[in-house]
């Protein structure tokens, strides 16, 4: 998943939005090509015109970072394979937004939902009233090419399209091209790092629950909170977003952020040093952060949703998006093609994966980072 995607904040952020915001009734949809893809509180990209439309929610930057975004490419070649018009809809709340008009019984002109994650589903499952928001997901060509691991809805309605790793990003640059970064978790209590390392916030910054579940898989659920007031103790700074803390890392203010294994695909498209974009995996692992794709229970175009579906996980589309999202595709067989050779030798992949599955966040998560508020950022 690229790492301007972990800006976003949820967890006790989102279901504070989620408890603090009521649905705006709209009007319903009406059936049919000409319906209209129009939500007044989002933001919605293509015009539907006199054919079929589908209608694919997904977060902003997918569409339209300053960078580069696979939105654009995936709805010209969709558009004309199929015939069809795609139009994205990106509420700012994203999938609160849905939750809430679900449970306001308000109507979801919507068709896929593109960007789910399994906090979000989590988020979902917790406080979604009444019937399932989203369909279990249909039988799909390319569905059994997804790579083994990255599923993380028991109940089959997501389907991953890409996938991320949280990493250390660190400076070889510093401190005279002396500096190296530890290889382990424990490594970074060593005095020589004392205030070297960058994290964020669990509570506002998923690249921080990222990295905080990595230490309790590291340390486990007796003994991760030992560790943080370790890594407090030697210096370690958190800031609220991934944002922050890499424009930190980015002015030296610290030879070490917590990032994501694709950082020297960026450093490498600005042409800056690599010496300065080292990745560290800590414990020769990766903490993984599948992204899915699901169908709403009440869209009105199934067949179009699931062909859309199986287009995103066709090899060349994969290869497409892994380089345009900068992340790693969901697939086995993804293509590139020569033309990104350059991103295969700069997107690192982990010796190991690692991460919790829906049943072992279910009912836990919250309380994992609401412990670490109250002990760590209450110090």
């Amino acid at each position: 998943m690229g790492r301007r995607r972990f800006i976003r904040t949820t967890g006790a952020a989102g279901l504070a939005l989620l408890a603090g915001c009521s649905a705006e009734q709209t009007g319903s949809p009406t059936s049919g090509p000409e319906r209209s893809a129009t939500d007044s509180t989002g933001t919605v990209t293509g015009t539907p015109g006199g054919r079929d439309t589908l209608v694919v929610a997904t977060y902003s930057s997918f569409i339209d970072a300053v960078s580069t975004s696979p939105g654009g490419w995936i709805k010209e070649n969709f558009e004309a394979e199929f015939d069809a018009d795609l139009v994205w809809q990106t509420p700012p709340n994203e999938l609160n937004q849905y939750i809430q008009r679900a449970n306001a019984g308000v109507d979801i002109d919507a068709d896929v939902f593109v960007g789910l994650n399994v906090d979000g589903l989590i988020r979902l499952d917790e406080n979604l009233d009444g019937d399932s928001l989203f369909a279990e997901a249909p039988s799909l060509d390319g569905a059994a090419n997804v790579k083994d691991g990255l599923g993380f809805d028991p109940q089959g309605r997501a389907v991953p399209f890409d996938t991320g790793y949280i990493s250390l990003v660190w400076n070889a640059t510093a401190d005279g091209g002396e500096f190296t970064a530890p290889e382990t978790f424990d490594g970074l209590l060593d005095a020589e790092f004392e205030g070297d390392l960058l994290a964020q916030n669990p509570a506002s910054s998923a690249t921080g629950r990222a990295f905080l579940l990595h230490s309790i898989k590291a340390k486990g659920t007796d003994g991760y909170l030992d560790y943080w007031s370790q890594l407090q103790d030697n210096g370690v700074r958190v800031l609220d977003s991934w944002d922050s803390a890499y424009s930190a890392y980015g002015t030296d203010e610290a030879p070490m952020v917590v990032s994501y294994s694709t950082d020297q695909v960026y450093a490498n498209r600005a042409g800056q040093d690599m010496d300065r974009h080292r990745i560290r995996f800590l414990n020769d692992q990766g903490y993984a952060n599948p992204e899915g794709m699901a169908q709403f229970a009440g869209t009105d175009s199934p067949d179009l949703a699931r062909s859309f579906m199986e287009f995103m996980l066709r090899p060349e589309v994969q290869g497409q998006i892994a380089v345009r999202n900068v992340a790693f595709p969901a697939v086995t067989n993804a293509e590139f093609g020569e033309e990104n050779a350059e991103y295969e030798q700069y997107a690192q992949v982990p010796p190991e994966a690692v991460s919790f599955t829906y049943d072992e966040l279910k009912g836990d998560v919250q309380g994992w980072i609401e412990d670490w508020s109250r002990q760590i950022a209450g110090n």
